[in-house]
């Protein structure tokens, strides 16, 4: 296990669609541990595999520090409500900007043996979901923010 380069903006690979999972090979399974050990190491929420520079449609979550969620070829099947807050990137460091996402949103994905499970999240999860998986399909949250980005220090000041 290892950290991996995480990927900026500019970067062609996050402008890419991602390919789906066929199956766990070893060199996904290096993979999926590597994110997880690159998203602790940046004190992230979520990681996209073409953060670190692979096109295919993995995904690792966790909100809390505690509760690491794997998405293999997720997809969002329900959501509803409105939530609208600030949004960062590990791709665009040190900015931020005002997003309005869903509150809620149910996913079916895959884990890591490849069984089919849903993962339901309100708040900062069902953020997490949707600006995750608009990696997969080669979208930054930077198409949808509300005004210009703002530098970090900014945005802590008024949260």
């Amino acid at each position: 296990m290892a950290t991996r380069k995480i990927r900026e903006m500019g970067d062609p690979v996050l402008e890419k669609k991602c390919k789906e999972v066929k199956e766990i090979t070893p060199r996904v399974q290096e993979l999926i541990d590597d994110m997880f050990d690159t998203l602790y190491e940046a004190n992230g929420v979520g990681l996209a595999a073409p953060q670190v520079g692979i096109l295919k449609r993995i995904v690792v979550i966790d909100t809390t520090g505690e509760d690491p969620i794997l998405m293999i070829n997720p997809r969002i099947v329900e959501m509803s409500g409105e939530q609208t807050g600030y949004e960062g990137c590990l791709s665009v460091p040190g900015k931020s900007g005002q997003v309005t996402r869903a509150n809620y949103v149910k996913a079916v994905a895959y884990d890591g043996n490849m069984e089919p499970f849903e993962v339901e999240g309100t708040e900062l999860l069902a953020r997490a979901i949707q600006h995750e998986l608009d990696h997969l399909d080669g979208h930054l949250y930077v198409e949808k923010v509300e005004g210009p980005l703002q530098d970090v220090e900014d945005t802590e000041e008024e949260a």
